[in-house]
């Protein structure tokens, strides 16, 4: 029998989930970054699985953000070909699939995959056939998100914003803005926006990891983005977190991801507790598997150690995930039915009473008899 103080990581894998914020090349296998470089020939700082372990996975030992994202030289070293991102693409599905997510969202930039010779039309269909093969294999559902590179500058985004449109209908569900913030605002990459708006395709960007909360204003007021990367800094503007609660603009948190790369200074001082806890649409997401060791359930029991978060708030975390994803309104109304049916199959180890989850629609409730429950709870609406 469960303890009503405490809730297994054993329960929460079983659960139905998204992720949402995923990279690809931070969430390979560590065996198949080894694998790979010996099959191709390509140099790693060690093969000892011990020692590349420990420069992969981030620890105590990164200071920054961009100290975090030195570890990504090592895996792009190893997916500069069709086979090695078909591979990685599977194998991240299958992953995702082992702890009972049903729809995820992985993101790359194609431009990092073509050192070699690639086009960048090649790498998007490499690992489009690698999820492909996942979803007839496992049932997964997935979503392509392709990222520009704020350092890179606005021409190469417009590039990437370019394939977001001819992979439309293909497999590729969104455009993100990712890279260091720092001297790098999204406002400079407006046209890539623009673009992929115009041709209404779904856009999210990094913004408030490194930087403060007008690199959020910047995201949503200047490029227009659905949805937030992170969001840690959002917090220190309250009247812009009024506004993203306001229009219900999801935000795609990765606590251990946020707590390596000192965006938030510890698990005491890091919003999204209190984000869930004033309404905002929050999504709990890995960012890198690899880079931070982690999986959506690992997250999830993380949030649930340090906040006493109770399991009907973690269902309602997981159905806000599934409202968020970047998919077609009627799948998704189909999609949130159906878990919302599942969910309600675990009964909480907490003792407290599960009613409905979550809303299947995305719409505000529908005017009924004034209640005054004694304890407000956190509605996803």
């Amino acid at each position: 029998m469960i303890q009503a103080s405490e809730i297994p990581l054993e329960l929460l894998q079983q659960l139905p989930k998204t992720d949402l914020h995923c990279h690809l090349d931070g969430s390979l296998r560590l065996d198949t970054v080894l694998d790979l470089a010996r099959s191709q020939g390509t140099k790693l700082p060690t093969f000892d699985r011990s020692e590349l372990h420990l420069m992969l996975a981030a620890g105590d030992q990164v200071s920054s953000l961009d100290d975090y994202l030195r570890a990504f030289d090592i895996t792009l070293s190893v997916m500069q070909t069709e086979e090695a991102l078909e591979r990685a693409a599977y194998e991240l599905a299958e992953d995702c699939w082992k702890e009972n997510i049903r729809y995820f969202e992985v993101r790359y930039s194609p431009l990092l995959h073509i050192r070699d010779g690639l086009r960048p039309a090649q790498v998007v269909e490499a690992v489009l056939r690698g999820l492909r093969t996942a979803k007839r294999e496992f049932g997964i559902r997935y979503g392509l998100i392709l990222c520009a590179i704020r350092s890179l500058g606005p021409e190469s985004s417009l590039r990437i914003a370019e394939l977001c449109v001819a992979f439309k209908n293909r497999g590729v569900v969104g455009f993100d803005l990712a890279g260091s913030e720092m001297g790098n605002p999204a406002k400079l990459h407006r046209a890539a926006f623009q673009l992929v708006i115009d041709n209404n395709i779904n856009c999210t960007a990094h913004a408030g990891e490194s930087f403060g909360p007008d690199s959020v204003h910047q995201a949503i007021h200047k490029c227009g983005a659905h949805r937030i990367g992170h969001g840690t800094r959002l917090v220190e503007n309250g009247d812009l977190l009024n506004f993203v609660n306001d229009h219900r603009i999801p935000l795609e948190i990765c606590p251990s991801s946020n707590m390596q790369t000192k965006a938030a200074a510890s698990w005491e001082t890091h919003p999204v507790d209190f984000y869930v806890d004033y309404g905002l649409r929050v999504t709990i997401n890995t960012d890198n598997r690899l880079m931070s060791d982690t999986t959506v359930s690992r997250e999830l029991h993380l949030c649930h150690q340090h906040y006493g978060w109770s399991l009907q708030t973690i269902k309602e975390i997981i159905i806000a995930g599934f409202k968020s994803a970047f998919m077609p309104y009627r799948e998704k109304v189909d999609l949130v039915a159906e878990i919302n049916r599942e969910l309600q199959k675990y009964d909480d180890p907490r003792g407290e009473v599960t009613g409905r989850v979550g809303l299947v629609e995305a719409d505000p409730p529908q005017p009924g008899p004034p209640t005054r429950p004694s304890k407000p709870k956190l509605q996803i609406s």
